[in-house]
C-alpha cells in the first residue's frame, strides 16, 4: 500500500498530540518551590449566580452517552474584568487541533482580552511541559490527567485538572479499528495474541477505553501485542496487514470507514471528556481570580460559538479553519466534537484502573480532589455544589 499523503501525515502527526505520552515521573525530575505542592491551602470561595447560566452545569454523576453538556445562553458568563492584566501562560503539544478549537478562537475573538488577561499560548510536548506546569512557570497546561501527571501529583505537584474539553458526536467513529478476516463480522474479531499498531504508550488516557474494547473482544493489554508506529505508519500498517487492529483518529478513520474488510469496534465514551485544561499552583493558590477570569473566558467561547453542531456554519468553519491552519473542507469531513468543560464522577477512577491494569502507576490510587478541581468552572458558571 502506498504511504499517506501530506495532508494525511500531517493529520496524524496533529492527532498524535491527544494520545501524547508522559512517562513516569521520579521525585528528582524538577525542583518545585514551597507553593508547588499539593500540601498548600485552598479556601472555599463566594459563589454567586450568573446571568445567562441558569442551565450552565449538569449532574457529574449522569455518564448516559446521549447527555446533553452544560450550556449558558451565548454571550454568557459576562466578562468580569480583573483589576490589573494579568498575564497567563498556557502550554500546548499542539496548535491545530480541532480540540483546541475554544482556545484559538478565544484568543482570536478577544475573548481573554475582555477579562483583562494577557494569554500566551506556548508550543511545548506534553513531558516538558508537566514539570514547568508543577514549577509554576507556565499556568496551564492543555493536556490530559495521564499517568505521569498522577504521578507526580503523588510525588507532590501541586496540579489539578480544572476542567474538561470534548467528547465525540454521536457519528465519530474515531477509535479502536480491527482488520477483519474474510467473512468475518465485528462481533467476531478476537484481539488475544494480536498485534495492536498505536501511536501512544500505555500511559495515555486512550488505554482506558482501549482496555474496555479489548475486554469486549476475549482480550486485555497483556494478551495483545502493542506495536508502537510513527504517525505516518499507522493507517498503512492496518491496511498491509503488518498489525491487526490500530486506533485511528480523526480525520484518519475515514480512510477505512465503509470498507467490509474493516470494522470499528469502539472509540473514546461518548459524554465523558477524557482530557481538557491544567492548572499549577500560580493559578490554584497564587491567583486563583485570574484562574476564574481564565475559565470564564473559555467558557463563554463554547457557549457563543460550539453550542451544537458548530460545523453547520460554513463561514465559522472557515475561521476556524484559519484559526487552526486547517483545510475548511477537512474540518468539515467529520462530525462536530461535543465541546464540554464539565467533569465526570469517576472518570480520574476509571483512568487509574486502566494504569493499574497497564502497570504504568504505582501505589493506592489517588482520591479524585487530589486530581480534579471543579471549583473554577463552578464559579465561573455560578452554581454551588
Amino acid at each position: 500500500m502506498p504511504a499517506p499523503g501530506p495532508f494525511l501525515t500531517r493529520a496524524l502527526a496533529t492527532a498524535v498530540t491527544l494520545l501524547g505520552v508522559l512517562g513516569s515521573l521520579t521525585a528528582c525530575d524538577v525542583q518545585t518551590s514551597d507553593s508547588a505542592h499539593s500540601g498548600a491551602e485552598r479556601k472555599a470561595r463566594p459563589i454567586a449566580p450568573v446571568a445567562g447560566c441558569a442551565k450552565g452545569w449538569t449532574d457529574p454523576s449522569d455518564l448516559s452517552e446521549d447527555r446533553a453538556p452544560a450550556r449558558c445562553e451565548p454571550g454568557a458568563p459576562a466578562p468580569k474584568p480583573l483589576k490589573k492584566k494579568t498575564k497567563v501562560v498556557v502550554s500546548a503539544s499542539t496548535l491545530n487541533a480541532e480540540y483546541l478549537a475554544p482556545l484559538q478562537i478565544a484568543l482570536a475573538k478577544g475573548e481573554f482580552a475582555k477579562e483583562k488577561l494577557d494569554v500566551e499560548v506556548k508550543l511545548l510536548p506534553t513531558p516538558d511541559a508537566l514539570p514547568l506546569l508543577a514549577k509554576g512557570d507556565i499556568d496551564v497546561q492543555y493536556a490530559a490527567p495521564e499517568a505521569g501527571v498522577l504521578n507526580g501529583i503523588r510525588q507532590g505537584f501541586d496540579i489539578r485538572w480544572v476542567a474538561g474539553n470534548f467528547s465525540p458526536a454521536p457519528g465519530s467513529k474515531s477509535g479502536f479499528w480491527a482488520r477483519l478476516r474474510p467473512g468475518q463480522t465485528a462481533g467476531e474479531v478476537g484481539l488475544k495474541d494480536r498485534t495492536v499498531g498505536t501511536l501512544i504508550g500505555k500511559g495515555s488516557v486512550i488505554m482506558y477505553p482501549m482496555e474496555k474494547v479489548l475486554a469486549k473482544h476475549q482480550a486485555d493489554v497483556d494478551s495483545v501485542r502493542f506495536q508502537q508506529l510513527g504517525p505516518a505508519e499507522v493507517l498503512t500498517s492496518l491496511k498491509n496487514g503488518g498489525v491487526d487492529a490500530a486506533w485511528l483518529l480523526d480525520p484518519v478513520w475515514r480512510e477505512v470507514d465503509g470498507d467490509p474488510g474493516y470494522a470499528f469496534l469502539g472509540g473514546q465514551p461518548q459524554g465523558e471528556p477524557l482530557g481538557g485544561l491544567l492548572f499549577g499552583p500560580d493559578l490554584l493558590t497564587g491567583d486563583p481570580d485570574a484562574g476564574v477570569a481564565f475559565l470564564r473566558a473559555y467558557i463563554r467561547t463554547v457557549n457563543t460559538y460550539f453550542a451544537g453542531d458548530y460545523k453547520k456554519d460554513k463561514a465559522f468553519v472557515k475561521e476556524l479553519g484559519e484559526a487552526l491552519k486547517t483545510e475548511p473542507d477537512t474540518l468539515s469531513a467529520v462530525p462536530s466534537l461535543r465541546m464540554d468543560w464539565e467533569i465526570r464522577d469517576g472518570t480520574v477512577d476509571r483512568l487509574q484502573k486502566a494504569y493499574a491494569a497497564a502497570g504504568v502507576t504505582e501505589g493506592d490510587p489517588l482520591r479524585e480532589d487530589r486530581v480534579v478541581d471543579r471549583s473554577f468552572y463552578a464559579e465561573a458558571v455560578g452554581h454551588k455544589p
